[in-house]
């Protein structure tokens, strides 16, 4: 029987690695699939991995009808036996429930793969619906790092420099500010305890005695709002 299955995992997984071995395996036992993809790091059209593969896909925009797409590509007389689903997080909730309903009236196997929460630690809509409806969520065995080593669970927002915890859910690439510069906008994995003092690493590197060295003990990195950390650990008063 068909599956919706929903492989998740924090940034720099290997969730878009994955999705193009799955295309390749099931390929290479001559079943026919459909990539699609949204908001992917090389441009649009194509699923690509941070190792450097890439294939055409398919580009997923908020009013593409997934379920009419497909329908319309087995009328025309092409065989469509799998999907594979990248960048799934930013998909709508009605589109992943197209997803659901191909696996369950027209027998088409779902493999979806995205991120679950934001920059804020809130879930995407896609993935909360993901969650929700899927057959199955895998999370992906491959952990990112945090800069202090351990295990990083949250994908924090970075602007020039500088972690935020405020703005728009979706920024995959350079926005301009009031002043009409470019900020560099990134992301960089955190473990928890990092991204709720608004640790990331430029911030740990400006707080360290050496600018080559990272302060791995947690102890040294203060809470937002407070100043330096007492000699016992604990951050001190509020600043100010």
């Amino acid at each position: 029987m068909a599956e919706l299955v929903f492989f998740t995992g924090t940034m720099d997984c290997g969730k878009s690695t994955l999705a193009l071995q799955m295309d390749h395996t099931h390929a290479s036992r001559g079943r026919a699939g459909l990539l699609f993809t949204q908001h992917d790091r090389s441009g649009e059209a194509v699923l690509s991995s941070r190792l450097g593969l890439t294939k055409p896909a398919l580009e997923v925009d908020d009013d593409l009808d997934l379920w009419e797409f497909v329908v319309d590509q087995v009328t025309a007389g092409r065989r469509v036996d799998y999907l594979v689903c990248d960048e799934a997080q930013f998909y709508t909730p009605v589109q992943v429930e197209q997803l659901a309903r191909l696996v369950d009236e027209m027998d088409v196997d779902v493999f979806a793969f995205g991120i679950t929460s934001d920059f804020r630690t809130e879930l995407f809509p896609g993935s909360r619906r993901l969650i929700e409806l899927a057959d199955r969520t895998e999370q992906l065995q491959v952990r990112a790092l945090c800069w202090c080593g351990k295990p990083a669970t949250v994908n924090a927002r970075v602007v020039d420099g500088v972690m935020v915890v405020e703005g728009e859910q979706v920024v995959v690439g350079d926005v301009t500010g009031e002043t009409g510069q470019v900020p560099t906008v990134e992301y960089e994995m955190l473990c928890r305890r990092h991204y709720m003092r608004r640790m990331n690493s430029s911030a740990a590197r400006a707080q360290s005695l050496s600018p080559d060295v990272l302060p791995f003990d947690l102890d040294l990195c203060a809470l937002p709002g407070t100043s330096e950390p007492s000699p016992d650990g604990r951050a001190g008063p509020p600043a100010g």
